[in-house]
């Protein structure tokens, strides 16, 4: 592999935002300077890339940026930059502000972008796990995940106090895409009645007789945590069904949706997205192209982009254990 000298490096968010992002966007920009170079926004992903919405940044742009969720320099789906007609037009902008490498912070569909590029125009790339999700393999945690776990609970936990006061059961659908990440966490932080997740299938019998028992031990609330893109349905499907077997419980369905994605970032996101920042920025000076930057059991790692969005990142088999046992 050639080492190509790196001078300008550009900086993008792509796909859903994430609490972190900005965090990383810092670290990155802040390294650059340390290393003596020139540091590139490019706003709106992949589409500002193709629109030439492309910015130098300087210190003023990364002041106060840390603790702020989304991400300042914008996202956005970008059609045309799945053409090779796009992805010609996002190279010529690039190349006519001189950049030599790219720090590209999203999750697989983003990744899978700088991969793309790299493979087709050589541009040097390093990609930081940003999502929510938790999905990409290569790290034990992506930024955002810790947040969204986080406001997940709290959101729970006020759940909880109604459904306690009405003895009823509320089934509460968690994002995730089609990884139960975020669900075991939030369900296991939140004492839930049961935790439904895309990896596991969950016969609404077994659901039906877990909650029965429940019952008889007088339990006064039941939560049950659904993860979005599950093979046993939405929450509001699993609910009617379980209406059918048990039509004396009050049941009420509450989908947090996008309120997971926003707020400020967890202490742990922002040191993750700080580390992660730094790493890309050397990794690129060191000559690791079209890698991810993660932290597994505390260890920095780059592990080549097509592993890390295989989408072969398994959930915690203890973690579910324990689930199971807590929910009892």
């Amino acid at each position: 592999m050639e080492l190509k000298s790196i001078k300008k490096i550009g900086v993008l968010t792509s796909g859903g935002d994430a609490p972190g992002m900005n965090a990383a966007i810092r670290a990155a920009v802040r390294a650059g300077f340390y290393y003596g170079l020139e540091m590139y926004g490019i706003y709106r992903g992949y589409e500002g890339m193709i629109q030439n919405d492309i910015k130098k940044l300087d210190s003023k742009n990364i002041t106060h940026v840390l603790e702020r969720g989304g991400t300042f320099l914008k996202s956005a789906r970008s059609d045309e930059f799945r053409t090779k007609e796009g992805r010609k037009k996002a190279y010529d902008n690039l190349k006519s502000h001189g950049i030599d490498a790219l720090v590209v912070i999203g999750g697989d569909g983003s990744l899978t972008g700088a991969h793309l590029f790299y493979q087709e125009y050589g541009i040097p790339a390093v990609g930081l796990p940003g999502t929510i999700d938790n999905d990409l393999s290569g790290t034990d945690s992506t930024i955002g995940f810790d947040t969204a776990c986080n406001t997940a609970i709290e959101a729970i936990d006020k759940i909880r106090d109604t459904a306690t006061s009405h003895d009823r059961l509320f089934f509460v659908e968690v994002m995730g895409r089609d990884a139960g990440f975020i669900a075991i966490n939030a369900g296991i932080g939140s004492a839930a009645a049961s935790i439904l997740i895309p990896e596991r299938k969950t016969p609404v019998e077994t659901l039906v007789e877990k909650l029965k028992s429940r019952t008889k031990a007088r339990k006064t609330s039941n939560i049950v945590i659904v993860a979005e893109g599950g093979k046993s349905g939405s929450a509001q499907e699993i609910a009617d069904k379980v209406k059918k077997h048990l039509p004396y419980y009050d049941i009420k369905v509450t989908i947090l949706g996008h309120l997971q994605r926003g707020g400020a970032p967890t202490s742990f996101d922002r040191l993750l997205a700080s580390k992660l920042g730094v790493a890309a920025v050397e990794g690129l000076m060191q000559g690791k192209y079209d890698v991810m930057a993660g932290l597994i059991n505390n260890k920095l790692v780059y592990t080549p982009i097509v592993k890390a969005v295989v989408g072969d990142k398994e959930v915690d088999e203890e973690d579910l254990r324990v689930a199971n046992i807590l929910s009892t």
